[in-house]
């Protein structure tokens, strides 16, 4: 039996490829071990940047693939299709990280009700949440599509809901507005949702391109949208912190300088636009410093208690999911062009911000 995977060169992103990979029989699996067919998954910008940093946060380490090549971990759903695990049935359906291909084999470990982790080894070393996976037979919030919306924004969201904890934490260090660059992606757009639903007293404002404006505007949860090319005509008068989902050295230098030391915080935590310069410049104001979100899950955990980020975050979702249907449009895509397609626009950011894309390898 074989797996259909959609691999990329590691070197150049724009290189990519179909591959087979040969799978052990359902008499084959080791003891306690999983097949799962891998039938939906959601690609977007966030999928990008895991593909950027994948030698970095070891994302290519999760699913082997071909030397000098990868297979960008994608958030979705997968069906058990053989199980040498008792306490696992085939026929489950599973939610979490999986490889662009249409088949996974999972060493299943810590099986409880809600859920389960792959324990094989190559997949350790990262954050846990990255090998859990959710067991949703039956649950509604999973199917249809309201599950193409868990597996396009919920990872996304989850991001956006620990910066805007960060920042509470933290009483936005001194800040009285907070900038979002790419303010159309859906990770800003989550974000905003949050400061502006929760946090009165904070203005939010979105910075987008010029073509984005209007689909910005209409969301309704920045205060101010403004162009790139006008950044320099926001007031300097009050301490901000800008959340930078773009990654784009030109513009963070460019706000760092306009803000001088009313810039209190400098968080990166996309690379929708990969334009980041590996020799910076050292600027005004705060230190532009990675958010990582593995750090806050674990810090939250340790804090919060068991279950503590899930109760709190199921609370936010409940509050962000019935904002979708107005905005965001599913599509849906079968088979290995279709998958190639989707890829080659996302990484081009030619895919418009009210598209969502959910994709099968199988035709």
């Amino acid at each position: 039996m074989t797996s259909t995977d959609f691999v990329v060169a590691r070197n150049d992103l724009q290189q990519c490829k179909i591959i087979e990979t040969q799978l052990p029989g359902a008499d084959e699996l080791p003891a306690e071990a999983l097949l799962i067919k891998i039938d939906r998954f959601a690609l977007t910008a966030n999928n990008i940047t895991y593909a950027v940093l994948g030698d970095e946060l070891k994302y290519w380490q999760l699913f082997p693939a071909p030397k000098d090549f990868g297979n960008i971990p994608v958030w979705g759903f997968g069906e058990v299709i053989a199980s040498k695990h008792p306490g696992v049935a085939i026929g489950e359906r599973l939610f979490g990280y999986f490889p662009m291909a249409t088949h996974l084999v999972i060493e299943a470990a810590d099986v409880s009700k809600r859920g389960l982790r792959d324990a094989a080894a190559h997949r350790q070393g990262v954050a846990p949440v990255y090998n859990a996976y959710a067991r949703v037979s039956g649950d509604p919030a999973f199917e249809g599509r309201r599950g193409d919306h868990q597996a396009l924004l919920r990872p996304l969201f989850m991001l956006s809901f620990l910066v805007d904890d960060f920042l509470v934490e933290n009483e936005f260090f001194g800040a009285k507005s907070v900038m979002l660059s790419s303010a159309s992606s859906k990770t800003a757009f989550g974000l905003a949702h949050l400061l502006h639903t929760l946090r009165k007293d904070i203005s939010v404002i979105g910075l987008t391109s010029a073509g984005n404006t209007e689909f910005v505007r209409s969301l309704g949860c920045y205060d101010d949208v403004v162009t790139y090319d006008r950044v320099t005509s926001l007031p300097t008068d009050q301490p901000v912190a800008f959340v930078d989902m773009a990654g784009n050295s030109e513009l963070r230098a460019k706000l760092h300088r306009h803000f001088g030391d009313q810039m209190k915080y400098s968080g990166l935590i996309g690379l929708t636009h990969r334009s980041t310069s590996p020799d910076e410049p050292v600027l005004p104001g705060a230190k532009p410093i990675w958010f990582f979100a593995p750090d806050q899950i674990r810090k939250r955990a340790k804090e919060w208690g068991p279950g503590g980020i899930d109760v709190r975050f199921s609370a936010a979702w409940s509050g962000f999911a019935p904002m979708l249907d107005g905005w965001l449009r599913v599509i849906e895509g079968r088979g290995p062009e279709a998958v190639k397609q989707v890829y080659q626009d996302t990484l081009a950011g030619r895919v418009p911000p009210d598209q969502g894309h959910i994709l099968s390898l199988t035709a």
